[in-house]
């Protein structure tokens, strides 16, 4: 069967675009292309936007029972193609394949079934004495996602945005883009209305910032680094149109004196490096007493030691590569200015593992006697590095936590519940995490100050697509 890598899926049909410029997808374990992807231009843009505003007419006016009916379909589509996807994940960001199985492919499945509970749940209408307030569908609506989290980061934004009642362009990374592809087929194959649903692909010069700046889009949904978000924010300004960001984070974990420092090291070491490092909510920066800052770094490199990284395919393979070239290079460079900032290297270091000489690979990272002002503790790597800072007392930890442009998590550790609460009730950050608990797709999560703005998941995520409209006298 043909696959539709050079295709766009625009008005519920898979269409060539309107000129040929194609651009490689790079393997990162082997450095070599794969497969090759079409780039879009402004036609494009603007041929996938008329789709979705000619849509939104009638699709913004369907029940939420049409709307939860449409995403149960989506969901049957997605666990047909769940493997396809883990592959593709696989081979496009280089993700090992249990993980792209259990957590990546998985992710997007756990989204799907959190908006259909919270739109079952949700209330688009209320009476205020003579006054009804009612939330509409906001329009049509940009989705721009990432390459790191490439089902997740689509999902929650596709599933509450059809869950409103809107219309919706997608754009999904051309780093990781073939997973995006296949799920444009689910949506087919779910019988998603002509024009709701529309995708394509390309670079964030040609086809993001368009999309954002088009005058026909009414929200812009972004999720990318902290540079690319004021840049999108920046075209989508003269318009006046809404845009919801979720962008970079430098996560401290704070562990407290009370905490089981065996167990809290050795779980934030995992928590930093899972899917490599890539995660924007990494818990990057963990923060221990000061007295017993040696004691965590024996702890942390034992831990590290036992991470393997190989290729994705391979059964015992923790760690895949990291997705690009830029990104390992730029890694490279951020390992080694901790070393000559003067930080301890705990484990890993600069290039490859052993026995890895082909591949985005890098060897996972500790460094302890970490200071706040070192590059490492400051500037978000997105790899496997970790960095250890030591603090005086609660309010030092405090301080040294809130002490970034950043604001998307916080990690707490104690054993005294009442202490972790109190220390979290601190946090400049939209998600405090107490004692590593399970991933809650109920919980809002976003940011505070430059890690973005606006929420996701659940019923938190359709809010954001929603328009607020107040009648009035509607009571006589």
């Amino acid at each position: 069967m043909e696959n539709n890598h050079l295709n766009f899926y625009i008005d519920g049909v898979w269409t060539r675009p309107s000129k040929i410029a194609e651009l490689k997808v790079i393997n990162p374990a082997t450095e070599e292309a794969y497969t090759s992807i079409s780039v879009g231009a402004a036609v494009d843009v603007d041929r996938a936007v008329a789709a979705a505003k000619r849509a939104f007419t009638s699709f913004s006016r369907t029940t939420p029972t049409e709307r939860i009916e449409l995403l149960r379909r989506i969901l049957e589509a997605y666990d047909d193609r769940c493997e396809d996807m883990a592959q593709a994940v696989s081979d496009e960001m280089g993700a090992p394949l249990s993980f792209a199985r259990s957590a990546q492919v998985a992710s997007g499945r756990a989204h799907l079934i959190s908006t259909i509970t919270a739109l079952e749940n949700y209330h688009f209408s209320e009476k205020r004495e003579s006054t009804l307030v009612v939330k509409e569908p906001i329009g049509v609506c940009a989705l721009i996602t990432p390459w790191n989290w490439p089902l997740n980061q689509i999902v929650c934004k596709v599933a509450p945005a059809i869950a409103a009642g809107c219309t919706m362009v997608l754009k999904p990374s051309e780093i990781a883009p073939i997973s995006g592809i296949i799920f444009s087929e689910v949506m087919h194959a779910a019988g998603v209305p002509n024009g709701v649903y529309n995708m394509l692909n390309g670079t964030g010069s040609d086809v993001g910032q368009v999309m954002a700046g088009h005058p026909d889009v009414d929200m812009v949904s972004f999720t990318g680094s902290t540079r690319a978000g004021i840049i999108v924010a920046k075209a989508a300004a003269d318009s006046v149109k809404r845009v919801t960001q979720e962008l970079g984070g430098k996560s401290a974990n704070i562990i407290l004196s009370d905490a089981n420092l065996y167990e809290a090291v050795t779980k934030g070491v995992a928590g930093c490096f899972g899917n490599s490092g890539q995660s924007c909510d990494a818990p990057t920066r963990m923060l221990v007493p000061k007295n017993r800052h040696d004691e965590a770094l024996r702890i942390a490199k034992d831990a590290a030691d036992g991470f393997k990284t190989g290729h994705p395919t391979a059964e015992d393979t923790h760690l895949g590569p990291v997705v690009s070239q830029l990104q390992f290079d730029k890694i490279q460079e951020m390992i080694q200015a901790g070393i000559d900032e003067g930080a301890t290297l705990v484990a890993g270091g600069v290039g490859r593992p052993d026995g890895l000489d082909r591949g985005y690979y890098v060897r996972p990272t500790v460094f302890g006697h970490v200071t706040p002002d070192m590059t490492i503790a400051r500037e978000e790597i997105f790899g496997p590095v970790l960095s250890i800072i030591s603090y005086d007392d609660d309010a030092d930890a405090v301080r040294i936590a809130n002490d970034t442009v950043y604001g998307l998590a916080a990690y707490v550790q104690s054993e005294d519940l009442e202490h972790a609460r109190a220390i979290a009730a601190e946090m400049r950050a939209g998600m405090v995490k107490i004692n590593y608990p399970a991933w809650d797709t109920r919980a809002a999560f976003g940011g505070y100050k430059q890690s973005g703005n606006g929420r996701e998941y659940a019923d938190f995520g359709i809010h954001d697509f929603l328009e607020i409209k107040s009648v009035v006298g509607y009571g006589g």
